[in-house]
């Protein structure tokens, strides 16, 4: 069932809300949060689908703010509410109310999200795109217990990566990690199958991909040991190469549909290693409402210590030939020092003979 309201408030959007499920013969419907969906109309449908998807796992109210900007100079002061109820099967397992705003109300977005908020239930806020730096101060994402962005639709993922890292909150969270999740289950029971010593790993993966990022940058925490990044054609992340005192092992993945687990000492296994769409990583996330500590500990590990050359590597050519030639005059002094020392110890032990002689 829908219901279209034009020019209207967030108390009419309630009762509409009321009134539909009456009219489906549903008065109480299950919902255990709240997901709140900031897009532009142009992606709204991909989101609002996948969020529906997610809903058969997780039955919520799901709230889609879309800001639309007029073209017309008239029309941008004008500040108006238009809404989309949607319940029962036009709406998954729970209710979407599809929010477009025009005017200055596009920039009080919370005032009108707030009060249709379930009560004492978990919010979420999703960014497909467009998200903010820091989302925690967002006027959105202070309502929220969990705030989920994507660092895959920015235009500048590594640099976005870092202020990520400078602005944490707990409760923030990335789909770009959400999508290395089996890489990461796959690669720690390899290493409980094996007794060895991890001591250098290689990530490769398509260039700009903040997920082959933030598995190398988890890896490189973890693990404490050097990680290298290199480059592939994709899809994704291709293969994690570990080095190990015992032989290395590989988990490649070239088709981005099946990947081969080599350990040295055991036969090749191929593991279902598929990418996911966007509805499955909304689900994973919503099963999980606590701050994701691995999630932080990995971002601050910063994607410049990546690829990081060795400490003697850094220091310029010129100042490790000079510090050369000093280590050498360095030497040429002390065998001076030592020889005339020496030779004073000679010049003593002559005199001593000659005063003997002498009685």
């Amino acid at each position: 069932m829908k219901i279209d309201l034009t020019d209207t408030t967030a108390s009419k959007i309630n009762k509409a809300l009321v009134q539909g499920r009456r009219a489906i013969g549903t008065p109480a419907v299950g919902m255990v949060l709240t997901l709140v969906i900031v897009t532009d109309e142009e992606n709204a449908y991909d989101a609002l689908k996948a969020a529906g998807d997610a809903s058969h796992e997780h039955p919520s109210r799901t709230l889609v703010v879309v800001k639309r900007v007029s073209r017309s100079p008239r029309d941008r002061t004008a500040s108006r509410l238009d809404a989309e109820v949607r319940v029962g099967a036009d709406a998954g397992t729970g209710e979407t109310v599809i929010l477009r705003l025009y005017g200055e109300v596009a920039g009080h977005a919370q005032s009108v999200v707030l009060p249709l908020l379930l009560p004492d239930a978990p919010v979420v806020v999703w960014w497909p795109v467009n998200a903010p730096l820091d989302p925690a101060s967002d006027p959105l994402g202070a309502l929220a217990q969990r705030r989920v962005t994507d660092t895959y639709a920015s235009e500048q993922p590594v640099r976005d990566l870092t202020s990520r890292a400078d602005t944490y909150t707990p409760g923030d969270t990335d789909l770009s990690w959400t999508r290395i999740t089996p890489w990461r289950s796959m690669l720690a029971a390899a290493l409980d199958q094996v007794v060895c010593e991890v001591e250098t790993v290689e990530v490769e993966g398509e260039e700009f991909n903040p997920s082959c990022e933030l598995l190398a940058m988890w890896l490189a925490d973890r693990l404490d040991v050097p990680v290298k990044r290199s480059l592939s054609s994709g899809p994704g992340l291709t293969a994690v190469r570990m080095h190990t005192d015992s032989g290395p092992i590989v988990l490649d993945r070239a088709d981005g549909s099946l990947a081969t687990l080599s350990i040295q000492g055991q036969p090749d296994r191929a593991v279902a290693l598929k990418r996911r769409d966007t509805a499955e990583l909304i689900a994973e996330e919503l099963r999980r409402l606590d701050p994701d500590d691995t999630y932080a500990s990995a971002l601050r590990f910063g994607v410049d210590r990546l690829n990081a050359p060795a400490a003697v590597a850094a220091v310029p050519s010129g100042e490790v030939e000079s510090s050369a030639k000093g280590a050498r005059a360095g030497d040429e002094t002390a065998g001076e020092g030592v020889a005339e020392a020496a030779g004073q110890e000679a010049a003593a032990q002559a005199s001593v003979k000659k005063k003997a002689a002498a009685k």
